[in-house]
């Protein structure tokens, strides 16, 4: 007889996962012979570029890499991380202060609440958002109040409609332009009143950017570190995760306020040893050699999104085509929720979207479409869409 444990508190007090039912009715598809074709993950479905596997294969040879690496990550690293930020944004930065590597950046994300959250803290997180910004604070105690981002205010959050005693206890800010779930993108006006706002209550601000390569139709996103004062009040996550491809390689960076990257390096040489080398020079090679596999994938991106959009309007959404990520985020039809439009999707049609009540109660009553299935597949889901749900009544 197994012996029952406990769970800590701060376990108990995660949200529930929202997307076990979908994924238990998946499998019963599956299962059963359905052809699923799966529009709901976030993953990219190209392949990591040639030459980057390549000085991966290299730099597993060499013995020196077999060994415990940094855990704020090798200089050399961090210097290509910030010769990127130089020649991307016109950014600065101090690769040995400035910078720390992450196993991902979602790891970083998660990690930083512990180094600035007590218990009873509060943390100002988007909803809809990236479950991690919440999830991370919970597990060290903190209150997330959770900042409604709507269409009517082009899901930027309002800072004039935080209550002045919430911005009086809050410690942190999670942002996160392009956005996901919602495509959004934000003007520097925005980032300028966030910096503003951040100085008159003394928050910390941490901008999550993975998407800010993908982009569409000439648009170039800003980073949040290239805005005066950015880097006096907050640091920017970002990986090689999205933008080349490398999801599963598992590695990005902090950069900005040095402090806080100091902070984060401590309390990650007490939690891991860092990323192997070799994936740190993979990396390297990513953000120093030729950008032509990223303007392909945007134009990949790019067909796959026109593809999308128009075929969604012409069943009865009047969706804009998104500037940036690789999502599209749309409202259900009249008479349905978040998951059960989900679930309807996927009985008749056999493809997956993602409820919008994932990313946070302000995300209930749209869905969000992923573009990393190739063309052919995409264009297989839309015509069963066409013929199995719509058109469609708001």
């Amino acid at each position: 007889m197994n012996l029952q444990f406990e769970q800590a508190q701060r376990v108990k007090n995660l949200p529930p996962y929202l997307f076990a039912r979908i994924e238990k009715l998946v499998e019963e598809k599956r299962a059963a012979g359905v052809d699923i074709i799966s529009l709901g993950i976030g993953d990219p479905d190209m392949p990591t570029p040639g030459y980057i596997i390549e000085e991966l294969q290299k730099q597993a040879e060499y013995r020196v890499n077999h060994q415990y690496p940094s855990s704020v990550g090798m200089l050399a690293y961090r210097q290509a991380v910030a010769q990127w930020y130089s020649n991307r944004f016109g950014v600065e930065l101090d690769a040995a202060s400035e910078v720390v590597s992450l196993i991902g950046s979602k790891e970083g994300i998660a990690h930083i609440s512990f180094c600035y959250l007590n218990p009873g803290d509060v943390v100002i997180v988007p909803d809809p958002g990236y479950p991690v910004y919440a999830g991370g604070a919970i597990l060290a105690g903190a209150e997330p109040y959770y900042v409604p981002l709507t269409a009517e205010k082009g899901f930027l959050p309002d800072l004039s409609a935080i209550p002045t005693d919430v911005a009086n206890r809050a410690k942190m800010m999670f942002i996160n332009y392009p956005n996901n779930p919602t495509g959004a993108v934000a003007g520097d006006e925005f980032y300028r009143e966030v910096i503003s706002f951040a100085r008159e209550y003394n928050i910390l601000i941490c901008h999550d950017a993975p998407y800010s390569e993908m982009a569409y139709d000439g648009y170039k996103p800003p980073s949040f570190l290239q805005f005066p004062g950015a880097k006096e009040v907050g640091i920017e996550f970002h990986s090689v995760s999205k933008t080349y491809n490398m999801t599963g390689w598992r590695i990005g960076w902090a950069a900005g306020h040095p402090q806080v990257v100091d902070a984060l390096g401590r309390l990650k040489s007490n939690i891991d040893s860092g990323q192997f080398q070799a994936i740190q020079y993979a990396a390297i090679q990513g953000l120093t050699g030729p950008q032509d596999a990223v303007f392909q994938m945007q134009k990949v991106y790019q067909e796959r999104r026109d593809i999308l959009v128009d075929a969604l309007n012409s069943m009865g959404w009047q969706l804009e085509k998104p500037k940036a990520t690789f999502y599209v985020w749309a409202p259900v039809p009249a008479g349905h929720t978040s998951e059960s439009f989900a679930e309807l999707v996927l009985d008749k049609a056999g493809v997956v979207i993602t409820p919008g009540t994932g990313y946070g109660n302000n995300g209930a009553g749209f869905f969000r479409i992923a573009l990393t299935v190739e063309r052919e597949r995409m264009v297989e889901a839309l015509e069963r869409l066409k013929k199995n749900i719509g058109p469609v009544k708001f």
